[in-house]
């Protein structure tokens, strides 16, 4: 059913191109200075620079936290990744006051052990190419939220299980949908105990992930992995800010999150059936 709603989703999907080059920005941000009558050599300089930082932020596209809320790349998954976007979405707004804009959940891959020979993770195709579930990753949500901000993330994804700690998707069977959660460090993380304390007061255990892990439905347990030896790779555009089966629609507005954030830069783009996202 879900690879049925992903193919019907392929038709906006195709309108999705490559993002603006950065360096076409940059070389209209010259030619306006320059065509400038008064302006001299030092604002020309000072012009040209200042459109390079803007390009930078543009780029890099993160929230404005306070200096002391360092901020880290997390991510978290138990079963499809639709829903727990949706989720995490409302976790950011609510916990981070973010704006439409400052969104960072995003799916993806993560756990497995592999990727093909050109880095890539893809979802489920029939081309074969770069099957995650082939290189034993699981859905999940990636985002960048304050380190200090960990041990609360942790309470709403756990909030996720039923009473009874399962997924609630148990249509969704084999490891892809397992759950997991990946930190900078793994179990060596210093929010670690914020994350354990979370999952404890649902009855829930946490073991060190090895990659490529089996489902865990029926277990009450959880993978952790070190984000730096299991990176979270990007799904596709058609996956990100979509409706699930768990739910009632989400609605247009959220729906169109995944155009703004395309244009924006914060979700890569890629050509349909061709290649997909590493980062």
């Amino acid at each position: 059913m879900k690879l049925i709603a992903i193919l019907a989703s392929l038709s906006p999907a195709l309108a999705f191109v490559a993002q603006p080059s950065h360096k076409s920005q940059l070389r209209s941000a010259l030619h306006a200075a320059q065509t400038n009558a008064d302006t001299s050599r030092r604002s020309l300089l000072t012009n040209a620079l200042t459109g390079l930082v803007s390009l930078t932020a543009f780029s890099q596209a993160q929230p404005a936290v306070a200096a002391e809320d360092t901020l880290t790349n997390v991510y978290f998954g138990v079963g499809c990744f639709w829903h727990i976007q949706h989720e995490f979405v409302e976790a950011e707004r609510k916990l981070l006051n973010r704006s439409d804009k400052e969104l960072t959940s995003k799916t993806g891959y993560a756990g497995g052990t592999g990727t093909d020979k050109e880095g890539r993770v893809c979802y489920h195709n029939f081309q074969g190419v770069a099957d995650y579930g082939k290189y034993g990753h699981g859905e999940v949500v990636g985002m960048t939220i304050p380190e200090n901000q960990i041990g609360n993330f942790a309470k709403e994804y756990f909030d996720l299980f039923t009473a009874k700690g399962e997924r609630v998707d148990p249509g969704d069977k084999g490891g892809e949908y397992r759950s997991l959660l990946g930190l900078p460090g793994g179990m060596g993380n210093p929010c670690y105990a914020d994350v354990e304390a979370a999952a404890t007061a649902k009855g829930m255990s946490l073991v060190a992930g090895k990659g490529n892990d089996p489902d865990t439905f029926g277990t009450k347990k959880i993978f952790v992995y070190d984000t730096a030896k299991f990176p979270f790779y990007q799904a596709e555009v058609y996956h990100q800010f979509h409706n699930d089966f768990q739910s009632p629609a989400y609605g247009k507005k959220y729906n169109n999150l995944a155009n703004e954030a395309f244009f924006r830069g914060k979700v890569e783009g890629y050509r349909m059936s061709r290649s997909c996202i590493k980062f």
